[in-house]
């Protein structure tokens, strides 16, 4: 599964970067938010946080974010390289993607270039990219391996 679940980080990373760049060229300078339908906006918003603009930081703290993802993303890439399903090994890879495509923009910029804004009844959802939306769907996915997948078992030995 190693295989696959790298190639999906990595269609994660190319796709999140692509997105973010052709994003940053349409919205970024002059600063201008895109109304698509009545309750989707394309809007920019530069997240010093973590996943939907939570705790906010910048210098040592953006750092710190930055070693924390790549730390569990090498530990995502263990488990990774020991699973033996293709469900688990595209949700690994969909989350690695995600944490990576993330990170990218952090060391590049110092921020993340957030712009997909979706809204309805007076509520906005927190701007995000396709590295969150990666990220989500991965965690998802492994949930829904942990609960609703049976593990296999191992051939009993007579003693």
């Amino acid at each position: 599964m190693l295989r696959l679940g790298l190639l999906v980080a990595a269609a994660a990373i190319a796709a999140d970067q692509v997105t973010k760049w052709a994003a940053r060229d349409a919205l970024w300078d002059p600063m201008r938010r895109i109304e698509v339908t009545s309750f989707f906006n394309l809007s920019p918003a530069e997240n010093k946080g973590i996943s939907f603009g939570l705790f906010q930081s910048e210098g040592a703290g953006m750092l710190l974010i930055v070693g924390i993802a790549l730390a569990i993303s090498v530990g995502l890439g263990v488990w990774l390289y020991r699973s033996r399903s293709h469900w688990q090994g595209c949700a690994l890879g969909l989350v690695i993607g995600g944490a990576v495509g993330n990170v990218v923009d952090r060391l590049r910029l110092g921020w993340v270039i957030d712009f997909l804004d979706f809204h309805g009844g007076g509520y906005h959802w927190p701007a995000f990219n396709l590295a969150d939306a990666a990220i989500s769907v991965g965690v998802v996915m492994l949930i829904v391996h942990g609960f609703l997948m049976k593990p296999r078992k191992a051939p009993r030995s007579e003693s």
